[in-house]
């Protein structure tokens, strides 16, 4: 089971009721949280999922409606009795960014793991439970969308293992993915199971333009959180200058990109009843959902 919760949907300044971009994924025990505007622990603090078990921060880019509450939330967990490292990805110039930031938490029970992610070419980078992948997109600054995959471990083969003689205590060892040696054996995972199972995949994509390469990138995902600055396309020019999308070209991406599921977020302050515009996205692409802070969905994975 994969736990997704739209942490803040405000663009550009938070309003009220409204924090800025942050999303956050639970999966086995650990949670990853993309982008961190400001006022999103005090949102993660009423969704109640905990601070200690954030592994993974990855920043979409380094405008400051999504970062600038990275200081207040090293300090929260810090506060929390936090010493495992903390790993934190990003478009290049991470180190400079947080270098920065860290100016007024300069002292914390826990180091930092920063890793720049290229804005030239896709990347894919498995961390503890999360398989992520990167995409560059269109913005005013080096953007990324991401991709989380919780991977599915292979169906253990019962009979395989019984007709192969592995004795009952290896087997759970053996489906964690341990290679085992004993009495001049050697026993591989691969011996005891079976087929690929379908995994969960959730792709996260705010602030850019709806670039032609997005569509692959989001193929067949249980979920699409993505950009609706704006809901009315006359506001196409104001899009196409600062590189936000409209509701429709969202839409138009989770269409042809067959996902489940559209999220729309990352509102511009302007935008004070988002709902007004969702028949517009609804008539492209159906299943989409205006987001709201502390939204949340449990994707189950298929029998």
């Amino acid at each position: 089971m994969l736990d997704i919760a739209l942490v803040g949907c405000g663009g550009s300044m938070p309003v009220p009721n409204r924090y800025l971009t942050s999303m956050m994924a639970a999966f086995n025990g650990s949670m990853m949280l993309i982008d961190c505007g400001e006022g999103t622990q005090v949102s993660l603090k009423m969704l109640k999922w905990g601070f200690k078990a954030i592994d993974i921060v990855a920043f979409t880019h380094y405008h400051g409606d999504h970062i600038i509450g990275f200081p207040g939330l090293l300090l929260t967990m810090g506060n929390s009795g936090r010493t495992a490292p903390l790993n934190v990805l990003g478009p290049p110039g991470l180190k400079n960014v947080v270098n920065g930031l860290r100016v007024i938490c300069p002292e914390l029970p826990f180091e930092l793991n920063l890793i720049e992610i290229s804005t030239d070419t896709p990347e894919h980078i498995r961390i503890g439970e999360f398989s992520i992948s990167t995409l560059p997109v269109e913005h005013t600054l080096p953007c990324l969308a991401y991709k989380i995959e919780a991977l599915r471990t292979k169906k253990f083969n019962r009979e395989k293992a019984e007709s192969l003689k592995i004795p009952m205590k290896f087997w759970n060892r053996l489906q964690k993915g341990e290679e085992i040696e004993f009495e001049d054996n050697v026993f591989t995972p691969d011996m005891v199971l079976g087929e690929s199972r379908k995994g969960l995949q959730v792709c996260y994509c705010t602030d850019s333009r709806p670039i032609n390469e997005l569509v692959d990138f989001i193929k067949d995902s249980e979920l699409f959180i993505c950009e609706g600055m704006y809901g009315d396309d006359s506001n196409l020019d104001k899009a196409l200058q600062n590189k936000h999308m409209l509701f429709s070209e969202a839409a138009m991406l989770a269409k042809e990109g067959t996902v489940d599921e559209l999220w729309l977020t990352h509102y511009s302050p302007a935008l004070a009843c988002p709902e007004d515009y969702l028949e517009d996205a609804r008539k492209i692409f159906s299943n989409t959902v205006t987001g709201q802070d502390r939204m949340i969905k449990k994707l189950m994975f298929s029998k």
